[in-house]
């Protein structure tokens, strides 16, 4: 198969998606949506991520919180090159603009955006920004949720500790229509209160506000959200979440 008549890639699987317009470009810099049936080109990746939480205290005094978490990223080495030989294809065949590390930081801020619409069960306000097919299987599964989950799912900017992206994929479909697709992942904490049996393997420490009254608890969790957007000739640049999973939440 020809990526614009003129680098040959292997078709390793294919899929099926649709989508609405999107309008998650107020976070993020423009690489576009899916449709019909899609085969893909690129094979996916994966990274791993070792964390490492320490008890952190903020200052009230100064109006700011010194968050000392630390999550230490470990990726593959393979993999890391491999994901920046998918990032030049899409500027060379895509957009000369796109930049890994401008995504990285408007995908945090859509996270972030979309997942305290998801906590308050706004299910209206994902139209635009997450995929209409997938918004129905959302409801579904959040209407099964304790409210101790849902609160869990909400991610405050200053929550999300560590973002990293995974998958990439490149696609097309039979009438020609071309896509990109970026799996992110991120580390966040969260002060809802859980049951321990239900998140085996998450992180627990002790946060200090301000230096008074008792520490709270708080815990790391993870999440992967899809992020993709259509290449066709006169097709709005946006992108669409196609894909959504909190650990132990929202699998």
């Amino acid at each position: 198969m020809l990526l614009e008549g003129k680098m040959a890639l292997p078709v390793l699987r294919g899929c099926y998606c649709s989508r609405p317009p999107s309008v998650l470009s107020r976070f993020l810099k423009p690489v576009q949506p899916q449709s019909n049936k899609t085969t893909r080109l690129v094979p996916t990746l994966s990274v791993g991520v070792v964390s490492t939480v320490r008890p952190y205290s903020s200052d009230r005094g100064g109006g700011k919180q010194n968050q000392k978490v630390v999550v230490v990223g470990i990726p593959n080495p393979f993999i890391w090159f491999r994901t920046r030989i998918y990032y030049f294809l899409i500027r060379v065949y895509f957009d000369k603009e796109f930049k890994i590390e401008e995504f990285t930081e408007g995908s945090k801020q859509a996270f972030s955006h979309v997942s305290r619409l998801l906590s308050g069960s706004q299910f209206e306000s994902l139209e635009g920004l997450v995929a209409k097919d997938l918004i129905a299987k959302l409801e579904e599964k959040c209407a099964l949720l304790p409210p101790s989950h849902l609160q869990a799912l909400s991610a405050d900017l200053e929550d999300v500790m560590y973002t990293t992206p995974g998958d990439v994929g490149i696609y097309y479909d039979d009438d020609g229509r071309k896509f990109v697709s970026i799996l992110m992942r991120y580390w966040y904490l969260t002060s809802a209160r859980l049951p321990e049996e239900s998140l085996e393997g998450t992180r627990i420490f002790q946060v200090a506000i301000g230096g008074e009254g008792a520490p709270e608890t708080k815990r790391l969790l993870t999440a992967n959200y899809e992020f993709q957007r259509e290449f066709t000739k006169g097709v709005p640049p946006d992108w669409t979440i196609t894909r959504i999973e909190h650990s132990k939440l929202l699998d």
